[in-house]
């Protein structure tokens, strides 16, 4: 068996294991691509009227949304501008709870309660991640099925390659005439279209699969050069106080971020789990782009800033390594490139659902037609 004919072997095997999976994968992609642009449309009641008066603290807030899920944890909680509602996040990993409370940021009146594991979109992020499996199972079939499509758009290059200059306009176009059978046509569009989205299917399966496995995440990171931990660290106080002692309460930490932080798009306060932790808040400084936030840990005693460790500190602290690690789910959604990037992502998503069904047809179709033979 020569090297071509291993590497088809190898696409052939690789590509009817895994490409149900990499359909699901790549069509929940291309619906969850808008989510934020689906979701303003209909999210008027997260608006309120602005007015000249003191908002609720993060103690006040917790305390009221408290009321609703008496039993469940409070991740965070978020604010925005002032005609925005407060927003309080609840999440439990077992049994999976994850709910948002949202309030009136001046009178405390509760606004809505949203549901994140019900609905269209939760739906989709489900399949997307673990092909509505249960986590433990879903996840790892997903996450090995990504890596080995890796190979598939790599083996698929390899083949896609003409022996002949000659037959490299072929590769490019889709040169049909009227008597043109359906197979010369399905292959066209598995290998034309195929070596178009190659490159890009390649980064959206990369982002995806560094989403995945910290192994591979730890592994980029150290190969640009990375020095700090790649992985997120909330730091411990730096010193603790005496009875004597008059404790700040983190209350004043927002008000303070907001003066100095005018252009944020938002803060969202993370309540210590323990005495010895701090608090951390996550300062959004784009609309629509997680990699230059910043992460600003206090000591929930003094309110001293404390800085971390790891990559997710303030975002101008972070070097290439750093920012190739941050940018990573916003390349893999394509909100790093704007509306402009989402359109390609959206694009390519849907394009690299095509493959696994011309695949499968180019192989049905090549085996049917050496069964007939056998057959007559």
């Amino acid at each position: 068996m020569n090297f071509k004919k291993f590497i088809l072997q190898l696409h052939k095997i690789l590509g009817l294991t895994t490409g149900l999976v990499v359909f699901v994968v790549a069509i929940t992609g291309c619906c969850w691509t808008f989510k934020d642009e689906i979701e303003s449309l209909y999210d008027d009641y997260k608006k309120v009227v602005p007015k000249n008066e003191p908002i609720l603290t993060p103690t006040k807030a917790k305390e009221l949304a408290k009321n609703v899920f008496p039993n469940n944890t409070v991740h965070g909680t978020l604010f925005k501008k002032d005609d925005d509602a407060i927003e309080v996040i609840f999440y439990d990993a077992k049994p999976e709870f994850y709910q948002s409370v949202f309030l009136n940021p001046y009178s405390g009146e509760l606004i809505q309660v949203d549901n994140h594991l019900s609905g269209f979109f939760a739906f989709i992020l489900k399949g997307h991640m673990r092909l509505w499996l249960p986590k433990e199972i879903g996840e790892q079939v997903v996450g090995v099925s990504i890596l080995m499509f890796i190979f598939i758009i790599i083996s698929g290059f390899i083949l896609w390659l003409p022996k002949k200059r000659k037959n490299l306009k072929q590769r490019l176009t889709f040169d049909w005439k009227k008597n043109t059978r359906w197979k010369r046509k399905n292959f066209d569009l598995h290998t034309v279209v195929g070596f178009y989205i190659c490159s890009l299917a390649l980064v959206l399966a990369f982002t995806g699969s560094m989403m995945s496995y910290n192994w591979l995440k730890y592994v980029v990171y150290k190969a640009t050069g990375g020095e700090k931990a790649a992985r997120f660290i909330i730091p411990e106080n730096k010193r603790k106080i005496s009875d004597k002692d008059a404790k700040i309460p983190m209350d004043y930490l927002i008000e303070k971020l907001s003066k100095e932080n005018p252009n944020a798009e938002s803060f969202e306060l993370h309540y210590p789990k323990t005495k010895d932790e701090s608090i951390y808040v996550e300062v959004s400084n784009s609309k629509g782009l997680y990699y230059d936030s910043d992460f600003r840990f206090f000591d929930q005693n003094t309110l001293e800033e404390i800085e971390t460790p790891s990559i997710y500190g303030k975002y101008k602290n972070a070097n290439v390594a750093d920012k190739i690690q941050r940018m990573n789910y916003d390349i893999h959604i394509g909100a790093i490139g704007g509306i402009a990037g989402k359109i390609i992502a959206f694009v390519i998503s849907l394009l690299t659902a095509s493959l696994p069904v011309t695949g499968v047809l180019l192989w049905y179709g090549r085996n049917y037609k050496k069964q007939k033979r056998v057959g007559s």
